[in-house]
């Protein structure tokens, strides 16, 4: 019973479309290209937002308590989708300065909500397109039946050539109803991930940051340097087996990375060791 009538509304399918003509075929095809779009970005934006903000935060806080940034750039560098990419950025902060980890963040940002509007513009187009489409296909269609019936007029025919022109008007209405729950669902999801990455940036918006440093010569000028340098809030020399110099900075002030600052006034190199960002 099923089977059979899967068959009668596969053969009144394939009528329908011998019947609508060229413009039947062109709404088809876009419906299809249309679903395709559909398929690729569900499947995409449900795979990238499978990991929350809060999820890969709780990482990146537990791993400062081990290890620091560093650490936490490791813990969280499986998670590959844009919150992930955005907070890693955040954790550079000291190792760049303010603006180079805003204007890293503000990159990533738009190569990331590329990725996912990427083929929306087209989805909207083809719902917006295919009825028209079949709207015209209609109109033609009722056009040539009354010019075809213009000598001899016959109500048979008449009716015929309406309903095969009025095929092109179902195939277009017909996709963008299908094409349509599949777009709004698609916008809901972007929508969803576009508030989880404007979550993390808020909560890597750190307000206190200590990092030590290791130079191994003009151990008072970097000193110096770096107590002069804007942002910086404490610096003392330390013993520690990888480091000699522990400072304490606001990053939302930090104008310069901390090597920057130390080659412009000393031309020394330093390795930055241990770095620890709070809230």
């Amino acid at each position: 019973m099923i089977i059979e009538m899967l068959t009668d509304g596969f053969n009144m399918i394939m009528e329908m479309l011998q019947s609508g003509g060229v413009i039947t075929y062109i709404i088809l095809l876009l419906g299809i290209y249309g679903l395709l779009i559909s398929i690729r970005k569900i499947f995409y934006l449900r795979k990238i937002s499978k990991i929350d903000a809060t999820e890969i935060m709780g990482t990146i806080t537990s791993s400062m308590e081990q290890g620091g940034a560093i650490e936490a750039l490791k813990n969280i560098s499986h998670y590959k989708n844009p919150v992930s990419r955005i907070m890693s950025e955040a954790l550079k902060i000291g190792y760049k300065n303010k603006t180079e980890v805003e204007e890293s963040m503000e990159q990533i940002f738009i190569v990331e909500l590329s990725k996912m509007t990427n083929g929306i513009s087209a989805l909207k187009t083809i719902i917006e397109l295919a009825p028209f489409l079949g709207l015209i296909g209609t109109v033609l269609g009722i056009w040539m039946t009354f010019k075809n019936l213009g000598v001899n007029p016959d109500a048979a025919a008449m009716a015929e050539g309406i309903y095969i022109a009025l095929i092109t008007t179902i195939a277009g209405l017909t996709v963008a109803i299908i094409l349509m729950p599949l777009y709004t669902y698609i916008k809901g999801l972007i929508d969803d991930e576009m508030d989880k990455i404007e979550l993390a940036t808020k909560m890597t918006n750190w307000s206190y940051a200590v990092i030590k440093i290791r130079v191994y010569e003009k151990l008072p000028c970097v000193v110096e340097a770096l107590q002069e340098a804007d942002g910086i809030v404490s610096v003392k020399e330390i013993t520690d087996p990888y480091s000699n110099i522990q400072i304490s900075f606001k990053p939302s002030m930090l104008e310069k990375s901390i090597s920057n600052i130390i080659l412009e006034k000393c031309d020394v190199k330093s390795e930055i060791t241990e770095s620890k960002l709070r809230q």
